[in-house]
């Protein structure tokens, strides 16, 4: 049985293409009909392969470098070996992405599974719902009454797209994802197995017990967001919640309802946004990041992996821990520790 290969390139590019495409210097010319029929990591490198180097810090991987062309920036060009074609450029890793997007189009944007065209015969459109030329609705998918999908997008096979949701063009609802009470832009990404729309957790104390609070509101994921895997997003209680224009969330998410995020931010995966949180645009969460609810972060505010954020954070700021409080502050608790647990009971010393 022979091992699969997923992604073919579209076609091979020269140094000298790559220069032009990326706006890199292309530091020896006579390297410009060099041959670049793939990409790969520095470590691993090989035969026709474009690899990248970023930063005085991985110097040393350009040294060693077994590749056809490199990218990297102008401090480290002398370090990479003498066959080796040299592309300099400030953001060495952007620039590769760049080329690798052109080379792997299909591993760069979700594809159609089945490789049907149209409406499937296996698929469930109601005969209200609005479709622009060039949608493909998949085997085993269902589409309901009065919902509009825009040209380009593909609902993949067994997703959902409930009743009066509006989808943009050129987006992707991936394979058992659902997408109910919704409104989505233009591009915008929903992978596998992600739940887009559900009920809020809104409950009131009853005389049985919890009781359910309505949630009337919509979810609202501006162009050019990405929604990962078996991520979740509650649509809002009485308004919407928001996911703004550009951001990308990870798998594993829990989005809860009347969250607003802004635009471009990024979310790690396993993180979870309480009811009502705000953030502002740029936003850095890492992975498992907890916010509670009706917590403010502001604008290009980057938070720690693990943390648990409890209070507001200002515009800029650098946090980390549970509870969370500024980075240098952590990290000055973190060393007192260190020096406790290095102190024997009784020997002020150590």
């Amino acid at each position: 049985m022979t091992d699969p290969v997923f992604f073919e390139a579209s076609r091979r590019y020269s140094a000298l293409e790559v220069a032009s495409l990326t706006g890199a210097l292309l530091v020896n010319p006579d390297h410009g009909d060099v041959e670049i029929s793939g990409i790969a990591s520095a470590t691993d490198g090989g035969a026709g392969k474009l690899v990248f180097v970023e930063g005085r810090r991985n110097a040393g991987l350009a040294a060693s470098l077994n590749a056809a062309a490199v990218l990297c920036t102008a401090d480290i060009a002398d370090s990479v070996p003498a066959g080796v074609a040299v592309l300099t450029v400030a953001r060495p890793q952007s620039a590769f992405a760049a080329i690798g997007r052109l080379l792997f189009p299909a591993a760069s944007s979700p594809q159609a599974i089945t490789g049907e065209t149209g409406v499937s015969a296996g698929a469930h459109v109601d005969p209200t719902a609005r479709l622009e030329p060039g949608v493909i609705v998949e085997a085993g998918a269902v589409v309901g009454a009065s919902a509009a999908i825009g040209a380009g997008t593909i609902i993949a096979p067994n997703a959902i797209v409930g009743r009066s949701c509006q989808i943009g063009r050129d987006c992707y609802v991936g394979p058992s994802a659902s997408v109910q009470y919704a409104l989505l832009g233009d591009r915008v990404i929903v992978h596998g197995g992600a739940m887009i729309g559900q009920d809020g957790f809104g409950f009131v104390a009853g005389a049985g017990g919890p009781e359910r609070m309505p949630q009337i509101g919509r979810v609202v994921l501006q162009d050019n967001v990405e929604i990962g895997a078996n991520t979740t997003v509650d649509r809002g209680a009485m308004a919407d919640t928001v996911i703004g224009e550009g951001t990308k969330i990870d798998n594993l998410v829990q989005v809860a309802h009347n969250v607003r995020i802004g635009r471009g931010c990024v979310v790690a995966g396993h993180c979870g946004l309480s009811g009502s949180v705000t953030l502002g645009d740029g936003v850095m969460l890492g992975g498992r990041v907890g916010i509670a609810d009706h917590v403010t972060i502001g604008s290009r505010v980057q938070i720690a992996a693990a943390s648990g954020v409890m209070n507001d954070i200002p515009d800029g700021e650098r946090w980390a821990g549970a509870p969370a409080m500024p980075m240098r502050d952590f990290f000055r608790q973190v060393s007192a520790i260190k020096t406790l647990s290095k102190v024997r009971k009784g020997d002020p010393h150590g």
